[in-house]
């Protein structure tokens, strides 16, 4: 029986571990296209659902509103729709198969939580490059190392087309959302709140820099040095957390290294390592509202979970949330006790990727279970349900996403994690007053060391 079970256990490792696991058929491939192909360049169902409340997808935002300019906190484009209807605590049971666990937790939690429902734009767009990549990855793409890397792709989403085996299904559609366009290099703001039950809180001023040399035109994974992003991220105020810097070096498999972090700390005046910011270890600032791996939604090793793909679903989900990005929104007007000010979200009835992750055998996390719902047309996770070690809903977490026209690229402009038990949630990606997103920001990976942290901090 023991070695019985032993050969099952290997035979179940090497689902993920084989070499050649995720390549399609040119045949299956030619089903991706821009135009006049079922499968739109990121592998979405090109048309429309049955009833025609999603529409065909035509190739999203291709274009800014007029008066746009670099710089600008982006214009909504579609600023004349009018709401079709609202979700509600009183009405929400008649909308059960098109909403999560996590938003039915919201309601019963809070009367006065609401999801108004737009009609559907299938604005998700990229650069015509980050599609070719994507298309020559479907042919080339594999997971190595227990799922934990990929090889033989460059650029775009590595799986755009997903294996029919939920388990390897699975682990692609994260791959697919971690390794989605975020443009070369990015300097931006993510003010952070963490409001009390009542609602009062105070701003953590946040400056971030990111460096993806994946995305640069003609990398290759050699050429990237297994780092699939550096990152730094400075606090500006308040006083008491203000000079603290973290610096990581995310790997892309975590298997042949785990990622790397170091922290300045101002009080100390030096530079040590950080092994603990990855997991569920909290994120900065962040009142245990927010795990590290809840940055950007889901990010780093996937090691500690069993994943499978559910399958997809229609959703109402966050969607083209510009009133939330918008520079005459005041963050005053935005945070409210409890939740983000619902009449500044918008949602919308979208197709989404259902994964499951649960917790293997002899590992630890917060979150034991959790549930990905993610976007189609884009592989951006919108929302999460995270369950407690009873395996009861705990937290809920949102990321109301925009086009950002100069470049073009889909991205959250909010993240948003409700923790239901205390009635407090945590929001990143306040830059209402700030300067917005800086996609022609010039940087190099020596710019990304100890070296260059140790001297940042004493700037």
């Amino acid at each position: 029986m023991r070695k019985k079970a032993s050969l099952a256990a290997f035979v179940a490792a090497a689902v993920v571990s084989t070499a050649a696991i995720a390549k399609v058929s040119p045949q299956e491939a030619a089903k991706l296209g821009a135009t006049g192909t079922p499968l739109t360049p990121m592998g979405a169902e090109r048309a429309g659902n049955k009833d025609g409340t999603i529409p065909e997808w035509t190739g999203g935002v291709t274009k800014p509103p007029a008066g746009y300019k670099i710089g600008d906190h982006h214009p909504d484009p579609y600023a004349d729709d009018k709401p079709l209807f609202s979700v509600t605590a009183q009405n929400y049971k008649e909308y059960g198969d098109k909403i999560s666990a996590g938003q039915i937790a919201m309601f019963e939690k809070y009367p006065n939580w609401k999801m108004v429902v737009y009609p559907t734009r299938r604005s998700a767009s990229y650069p015509a490059r980050n599609y070719e990549m994507t298309i020559k990855n479907a042919t080339t793409g594999e997971l190595v190392d227990d799922g934990e890397g990929v090889d033989g792709v460059a650029e775009g989403v590595p799986f755009p087309i997903l294996d029919k085996d939920p388990v390897k299904a699975g682990y692609e559609a994260i791959w697919n959302h971690k390794l989605k366009f975020k443009g070369v290099a990015a300097q931006r703001w993510a003010d952070q709140a963490n409001p009390t039950p009542t609602g009062s809180y105070t701003l953590t001023r946040i400056k971030e820099e990111l460096l993806g040399l994946y995305y640069k035109q003609g990398n290759t994974l050699k050429d990237i040095n297994n780092i699939l992003i550096y990152f730094y991220q400075e606090v500006v105020s308040p006083p008491r957390l203000a000079g603290q810097v973290l610096l990581v070096h995310e790997t892309l498999d975590s298997k042949k290294e785990p990622r790397q972090a170091w922290v300045y700390n101002p009080g100390q005046r030096r530079v040590r390592r950080a092994p603990n910011v990855a997991y569920d270890n909290p994120g900065t600032a962040s009142d245990g509202l927010r795990t590290n791996d809840q940055t950007d939604m889901y990010n780093g090793a996937m090691d500690r979970y069993d994943w499978k793909y559910v399958g997809k679903r229609e959703m109402y989900v966050p969607y083209n949330s510009y009133k939330a990005h918008s520079d005459k929104t005041k963050i005053d007007d935005l945070v409210k006790p409890g939740f983000i000010n619902p009449d500044l979200l918008r949602y919308e009835l979208h197709r989404v990727h259902v994964v499951e992750a649960t917790l293997k055998a002899g590992q630890r996390h917060i979150n034991p279970r959790r549930t990905f719902y993610i976007d189609e047309d884009s592989w951006q996770i919108l929302t999460m349900d995270h369950y407690d070690s009873q395996l009861k809903l705990w937290r809920y977490s949102e990321a109301p996403s925009v086009n950002y026209y100069e470049v073009p690229l889909f991205w959250s402009t909010l993240e948003t994690h409700h923790d239901l038990k205390s009635g407090r949630y945590i929001v990143s990606g306040l830059d209402n007053q700030e300067a917005m997103y800086d996609f022609s920001y010039q940087t190099t990976p020596e710019m990304f060391t100890p070296q260059s942290l140790r001297q940042r901090g004493f700037q």
